[in-house]
């Protein structure tokens, strides 16, 4: 049996003010079992191919797993395989036609199943959960500031306007992109508010303006709705993805 939780959602991907195209893509499974969203990139339809094929990809390898009789070990052996999958079909695309050579794309999602919330990411979309008021990223960027905050060379501060701040060193169309997810198992509490994005979110809205948008009242999807309109009002040049999901 699946933790005997209810989940409520909505989500939101826009354009932007600034882009031509929407390289983002998110999915909700019908039934609440899993959420993605990926952030394509390549210029031109490279991203766009690269976001819709890790989405398709991904979905129809979780869709066939039964989360609701797998351990924490065999549901996150799944859902890295499901990845892994679809970032060798991405390479193999970009190999086979030139249009794509360049194209990558991110992916970050909630697993609902018997361990509880599973969560995890490739590239530098995210997920956040709010508990109680207090806001914690579950995710980490894979991204050249992120790894120079890391090793000590910049501060958290820096990496906001730092020159390789979308650079990625890990994302679907790359060889690292097959090296897990870095899933982990978040039991989840009543009153909980998840939030999954793309990167138009955060380029918007830093994480402290993030905590009176998901606190604040309404349904899940007029949350998404407000958050995107806050990240586009804050200056966010990119496409503009999000999925909010409360947990009841």
């Amino acid at each position: 049996m699946a933790t005997p939780i209810a989940l409520a959602w909505g989500s939101v991907s826009v354009t932007g003010n600034y882009r031509e195209n929407n390289e983002d893509r998110c999915f909700v499974e019908p039934q609440g079992r899993f959420f993605l969203v990926a952030d394509g990139m390549g210029g031109q339809s490279a991203g766009e191919k690269a976001s819709e094929l890790a989405i398709d990809l991904v979905k129809e390898r979780l869709a066939k797993f039964d989360f609701e009789k797998a351990d924490a070990a065999r549901a996150t052996a799944a859902i890295d395989a499901a990845v892994g999958h679809a970032n060798t079909e991405i390479m193999a695309l970009g190999e086979l036609e030139a249009r794509y050579r360049s194209m990558g794309t991110t992916i970050a999602y909630v697993v609902h199943g018997k361990p509880g919330l599973i969560v995890g990411n490739v590239g530098d979309s995210r997920v956040y959960r709010l508990r109680n008021g207090q806001l914690d990223r579950l995710t980490k960027d894979h991204s050249l500031t992120q790894a120079l905050v890391d090793a000590g060379t910049i501060s958290p501060e820096e990496a906001l306007t730092h020159r390789y701040k979308n650079v990625l060193y890990k994302y679907l169309g790359a060889k690292e992109g097959s090296q897990g997810t870095e899933a982990r198992v978040i039991p989840p509490h009543s009153g909980d508010r998840y939030l999954i994005c793309s990167d138009g979110v955060t380029d918007g809205l830093s994480d402290s303006s993030l905590v009176p948008l998901l606190a604040a009242d309404g349904n899940p999807q007029q949350m998404a709705e407000r958050i995107v309109e806050a990240a586009l009002g804050g200056g966010s040049r990119d496409n503009v993805t999000c999925v909010v999901i409360h947990v009841r």
